[in-house]
């Protein structure tokens, strides 16, 4: 009911209200205070990794989300925000082609880190996104344990063997995630959420420019 009288409420959410839910929104221009940190458009990926050649996979630092999940980012942003808190966006929408790149470079053993491109990720849909917490005063990031896209247990977010500090900090952002902002987590990634009625969304492949 709390998100709901939000979501009613908030003058920002209602000012969207006609744009349409899986429309594409660029997130820096509703929450101008959230970190853009968008790996793939340097070549500190893990494509650079496994194939050896340094690659940029995007175009753009330029971040995209679906209007839902763009909604559901405000209400945590907002959230965080009285903490000293924010969100740092390691990725958002990802071009279908992307996908597939991924999915061909990724050796069989690490391909449960990366959706099928067959039938398509949230993030081909705008409805996922790549995020961690930050210091909104020194832009520092909270201790996660494992950097994004590290491809090991220690990313699963059930996986115990750190520091009480480091499992509350994934434990403040899940909470933040899911029960403020309604998304839901992928398990092997602790940095990964989704916004789950997305998966009626259209797949869409067109690079950002």
């Amino acid at each position: 009911m709390k998100q709901l009288l939000i979501l009613a409420f908030c003058p920002l959410l209602m000012g969207l209200a006609q744009t349409g839910d899986d429309e594409l929104v660029n997130i820096k221009e509703l929450i101008p205070d959230i970190v853009l940190d968008i790996k793939y458009n340097t070549e500190d990926n893990f494509v650079t990794v496994f194939s050896g050649s340094g690659q940029k996979l995007y175009t753009t630092d330029e971040c995209l989300v679906a209007m839902s999940t763009a909604k559901r980012l405000i209400i945590i942003q907002d959230s965080l925000r009285e903490m000293g808190l924010g969100l740092k966006m390691f990725d958002g929408y990802r071009p279908r082609a992307v996908q597939y790149l991924m999915w061909e470079t990724l050796p069989p053993e690490y391909q449960s880190f990366v959706a099928n491109p067959a039938t398509g990720s949230r993030h081909n849909r705008g409805a996922a996104v790549d995020v961690t917490l930050v210091d909104l005063a020194t832009r520092e990031e909270l201790d996660m344990g494992t950097p994004f896209d590290f491809f090991g247990p220690e990313a699963h977010i059930d996986y115990t063997g750190f520091p009480q500090n480091i499992l509350d900090n994934r434990s403040l952002l899940r909470s933040m995630m899911e029960q403020v902002g309604g998304l839901e987590i992928y398990v092997v990634e602790w940095w990964h959420y989704e916004y789950p009625p997305a998966r009626t969304y259209p797949l869409l492949d067109f690079q950002l420019k």
